[in-house]
C-alpha cells in the first residue's frame, strides 16, 4: 500500500493523485471563488482576512526599496490571498514581491485575469509549480502562505518540508485549512450540510457534483488540528500553534522556520 493514497474516500496510486486534483480544479476554476461564497455563506472571506492578519511585522523587519519582503502563496491560483496581502503591503508602504504558485494553470489564469482587470498589482508573479517540489532556492522567503490547498497534496509531509526549506530562518508559515468541528452536535449538522448540500450546489451551479463530493471527502480525510500541528513540528518548524474559526470548521496554523 506504500504506493497508494487517498483521493477523497477513494484509494488511488500516488502517482495519479496530482493529475486527478488538477482535473478537479480545472473544472471549477472559473467559478471557484463564487462557489466558496455560496458554500460558506461568505464566511471564508472572514477566515482569509484573519489569515492575512498573521502576515505581521516586527520592528526589525525594515522592508524598504533595498530590502523587499518575499512571500510565496502556494495553491493560491485565483489570487484570493495574494490580493489581500498586496493591498495590505501597499497600505503599509512595504515593498514586496508575491509569488502565487499553483499546480493548476487554469486557476492561475483566473488570478492573472482578476489582477489585470480589477486590481492591477505589479508585485505579483503567477507561477505554475508543484507545492511538493518548489523550484525556489533554500531560505528565500519571509512568509509562506497556503489556504485550503495542503490537504490536496499527495504527500503532505513533503509539502511541509518544502515550506520549511524555502523559508528564511525565522520565516513564518501560515496555513488556513478546513479542520474538525469541536462540538459533537454541530459536527453532525456540518456533516449533513457537507455531504447533502455542498455537492448539490456544485451540481446546480457548475453541473459538477463530483468535484464537490471530492471536496467534502478530502476535508474528512485531512488530519485534525492537533495531528496536523504535530506534522508541522515534525517538519522542523518551531513555535507551532493554531487558531480555530467557526467552532473548528477551519483553522489557521502558524509556525516559524
Amino acid at each position: 500500500m506504500d504506493n497508494k493514497t487517498h483521493f477523497g474516500f477513494k484509494t488511488v496510486d500516488k502517482d495519479k493523485k496530482s493529475n486527478l486534483v488538477k482535473d478537479i480544479f480545472s473544472n471549477v476554476a472559473t467559478k471557484y471563488d463564487l462557489m466558496n461564497d455560496l458554500m460558506s455563506g461568505t464566511v471564508h472571506r472572514h477566515w482569509k482576512n484573519e489569515m492575512v492578519k498573521e502576515i505581521n511585522f516586527s520592528r526589525q523587519d525594515k522592508f524598504t526599496k533595498e530590502k523587499t519582503c518575499q512571500i510565496i502563496d502556494v495553491a493560491g491560483g485565483t489570487g484570493d490571498i495574494a490580493f489581500r496581502m498586496a493591498r495590505k503591503f501597499t497600505k503599509l508602504g512595504i515593498d514586496s514581491n508575491i509569488k502565487v504558485v499553483d499546480i493548476n494553470q487554469e486557476m492561475l489564469e483566473v488570478g492573472k485575469e482578476r489582477n489585470l482587470h480589477k486590481f492591477g498589482f505589479n508585485n505579483l508573479e503567477f507561477i505554475c509549480n508543484d507545492g511538493e517540489n518548489l523550484k525556489f532556492e533554500d531560505g528565500y522567503f519571509d512568509f509562506y502562505t497556503i489556504a485550503f490547498g495542503i490537504r490536496n497534496f499527495t504527500n503532505i509531509d513533503k509539502g511541509l518540508s518544502e515550506a520549511k526549506r524555502v523559508l528564511k530562518k525565522g520565516g513564518k508559515f501560515v496555513c488556513l485549512e478546513f479542520s474538525k468541528v469541536n462540538d459533537y452536535f454541530l459536527q453532525k449538522i456540518y456533516d449533513c450540510y457537507s455531504f447533502k448540500i455542498i455537492p448539490k450546489i456544485g451540481e446546480l451551479v457548475l453541473n459538477d457534483r463530483q468535484s464537490y463530493q471530492y471536496l467534502v471527502e478530502s476535508i474528512r480525510k485531512f488530519p485534525d488540528q492537533e495531528n496536523f500541528a504535530n506534522m508541522i513540528k515534525n517538519a522542523g518548524f518551531e513555535k507551532v500553534s493554531y487558531k480555530n474559526f467557526s467552532f473548528g470548521a477551519a483553522a489557521i496554523h502558524i509556525a516559524y522556520a
